[in-house]
């Protein structure tokens, strides 16, 4: 099969295509013939070798057909998803034709959505869900902040909240993205600023109910200024850099506010965070009927992995990027 390899850590041009032997499934996993996959930042971590030691073969999710399951809980030939379950990290991801994943970490999907559309939904999408839904417990006439909100993450999230009824505030560092987060469904828009709460504070004096943190540890003490007492902050990613925290909870995290992380990359598809918990169907129906706006912001060709790892680098794709085979 080709496959995009990682030799040594390094810049986007340590990405190669090349030949390796056809994956064999494990017991437990399912063979899949990868279609399209979406880029997540974890990916760029993984070829840098930011995390330490990673499988030669990135790719924390993909979309494609079943070509064999051991198990015969999926027929071959049935569209699905997958993702995370180690994909990348523990062992060979998507970045390739052919990828044997754990079965707990595929789920079964019908729709005439095109691969490349379908692509872009199950990391994003199942992030957002889980974060909002299951940890956030977001409900209707709530007020959510989600920063980063023009990540290909954000707008999932902003899609979701949206739908949901909350009121949504949405940040991104550009004034030139406010009419597509407003078509999102954000009521607000905010510029991001390390001093973001302040202004939050001005319109909502009592603090608000939630904020979803995807630009991190720079943000998430002003984040959690921003709440209500009983109020809640999930910080999933960290656009705005990584690295250590110094945290000295009495004096940085208010009294009677939450504080909780969702490392989706590593988790997602476990026994404490199944795909059973996350509505795959009706998240693809509703990307297919247009309710949710989950399609690909840019779509390059297998062979142009270089150049779509350096257009998630820049910060400028403006959503989701999908490689299609």
């Amino acid at each position: 099969m080709r496959a995009i390899v990682i030799k040594q850590p390094g810049g986007p041009e340590v990405l190669s295509v090349e030949e390796r032997p056809d994956p064999t499934p494990g017991t437990g996993q399912v063979l899949i013939e990868v279609k399209a996959f979406g880029l997540n930042h974890a990916e760029v971590y993984f070829r840098k070798g930011v995390w330490g030691s990673a499988a030669e073969i990135s790719g924390i999710e993909c979309v494609g057909v079943v070509k064999r399951d051991p198990d015969r809980r999926f027929e071959p030939g049935q569209k699905v998803m997958a993702l995370v379950g180690g994909m990348g990290r523990n062992i060979n991801g998507s970045y390739a034709e052919l990828v044997a994943v754990p079965g707990s970490n595929v789920v079964a999907v019908d729709t005439d959505l095109s691969w490349e559309d379908l692509a872009a939904i199950p990391e994003s999408y199942a992030t957002a869900w889980t974060s909002l839904m299951g940890i956030l417990r977001l409900a209707a006439d709530q007020v959510i902040a989600i920063r980063g909100a023009t990540s290909a993450l954000g707008q999932a999230a902003v899609n979701i909240a949206a739908a949901v009824g909350a009121r949504v505030i949405a940040t991104t560092r550009r004034n030139s993205h406010t009419p597509a987060l407003e078509s999102l469904g954000a009521q607000e828009v905010q510029l991001e600023s390390p001093q973001l709460a302040k202004h939050v504070r001005d319109r909502y004096p009592q603090g608000i109910d939630a904020v979803l943190d995807i630009v991190g540890n720079t943000t998430v003490f002003d984040s959690l200024a921003m709440l209500r007492r009983g109020g809640h902050v999930c910080l999933v990613g960290f656009l705005g850099g990584g690295g250590p925290i110094v945290l000295e909870p009495v004096f940085q995290i208010p009294s009677g506010r939450q504080l909780s992380v969702f490392a989706s990359a590593l988790v997602t598809g476990t026994s404490e965070f199944p795909l059973s918990e996350i509505p795959f169907q009706k998240i693809v129906d509703r990307v297919a009927a247009g309710t949710y706006q989950g399609r690909p912001a840019k779509v390059f060709r297998f062979e142009e992995i270089r150049e779509a790892h350096r257009l998630m680098e820049s910060g400028e794709a403006g959503g989701k990027i999908v490689v299609c085979l």
